[in-house]
């Protein structure tokens, strides 16, 4: 699976009820992945796959024995507007890690977003930029979508807030709930 990120506010606001968190991944912004070698993700990339509306993850680190929300527990919504992946997620503090995820994020030591994906066939391109490469992702199955401490990409942001789950309760009603390393 291929980890791309961007770096951004995480911010975490807390009330009667629960954490919200949102995010957003842009897409079409350029990431040195290593010297000579960076990665776009192009404008609905994921598309597919979030509009395929089958389960998704939020998790911590990338680590799937760390889930934050899913879409079949109800506590993850994932959008795809075209600009930007972007995350609704409800977070409890029932677990260790999701405990251990707010402490960090109000330290300020966690404050990226990254999509966990695979690359359909055909769904990239590489092509010289100057001395380097540049691999273009324009397919890709989105697996899951973490919150991340060093992110490759600059752009994303995450936010968590306060919420409460009986006021919000109404505005969701009209919501729709929707590795391979990359080697030269």
């Amino acid at each position: 699976m291929l980890w791309g990120a961007a770096s951004g506010a995480l911010e975490l606001r807390a009330e009667l009820g629960g954490v919200r968190l949102t995010g957003r991944f842009p897409y079409n912004t350029e990431a040195e992945l290593a010297p000579g070698r960076s990665e776009r993700i192009e404008a609905r990339a994921f598309a597919a796959r979030i509009e395929a509306e089958g389960e998704l993850y939020f998790l911590a680190g990338h680590d799937f024995e760390k889930p934050l929300a899913s879409r079949s527990a109800g506590t993850l919504i994932i959008r795809d507007s075209g600009e930007a992946v972007q995350i609704e997620a409800e977070l409890d503090d029932g677990t260790s890690w999701a405990r251990d995820f707010l402490a960090a994020h109000r330290a300020g030591l966690i404050r990226g977003l990254s999509p966990g994906f695979r690359v359909a066939e055909g769904g990239e391109r590489i092509e010289r930029k100057g001395s380097g490469l540049l691999r273009s992702i324009t397919r890709a199955d989105l697996i899951e979508i973490s919150a991340v401490t060093r992110p490759a990409y600059p752009t994303a942001q995450v936010e968590a807030r306060a919420w409460n789950p009986l006021r919000d309760d109404q505005n969701r009603r009209g919501l729709h709930r929707t590795f391979n390393r990359w080697r030269p």
